[in-house]
């Protein structure tokens, strides 16, 4: 069973190190589990002992899950990366081939909100990334939670017309 976590560890840090941007736990688990490499289970105690190595960092956002590999991570990977079988990589590379335009708007795109201490109003957190560029940064404050969790849905349909919106208005 130690052969085979360290295994999906290495296949986890060996997706994170062909994007450049982080990967969800859904993201990696559709993966994963979609090759029936393991069980639901095993992956997130993997993903768990490499929180615990610190050979990765999560940055979680409404119950969304990112993770970020560390330069231990790397280190790890450059070490142990010729233990991951072709075939493997193969599926991999082939997977972020298909899959990758998806998934960088998945975790690029995102909107948050938080209740502001003292207050009876919320801030609304909208922003875009492009790597590791901020292309948009937007706070808007409403009086309503569910006020709140209605920008922050629209947001990841609306937020590339937005932008646009945006940058033509400031341009002319």
């Amino acid at each position: 069973m130690a052969e085979s976590l360290t295994l999906y560890k290495l296949i986890i840090l060996y997706m994170l190190n062909k994007v450049t941007f982080p990967l969800t736990n859904s993201q990696l688990s559709d993966f994963i589990l979609g090759q029936e490499y393991t069980t639901y289970f095993h992956l997130q105690q993997a993903i768990n002992e490499m929180l615990e190595a610190n050979l990765l960092k999560v940055e979680v956002i409404r119950n969304s899950s990112r993770y970020h590999m560390t330069a231990e991570g790397r280190q790890t990977l450059g070490y142990f990366e010729n233990q991951i079988p072709d075939a493997i990589k193969e599926d991999i590379l082939q997977y972020l081939e298909q899959h990758s335009y998806e998934m960088r708007n998945e975790v690029s795109v995102w909107a948050d909100y938080d209740k502001v201490s003292g207050r009876t109003e919320y801030d609304v957190h909208c922003q875009v990334k492009e790597g590791e560029s901020i292309l948009i940064d937007l706070h808007l404050s409403v009086p309503e939670e569910d006020l709140a969790q209605s920008l922050c849905r629209s947001w990841s349909k609306k937020s590339q017309e937005i932008y646009e919106h945006i940058m033509k208005e400031l341009m002319s």
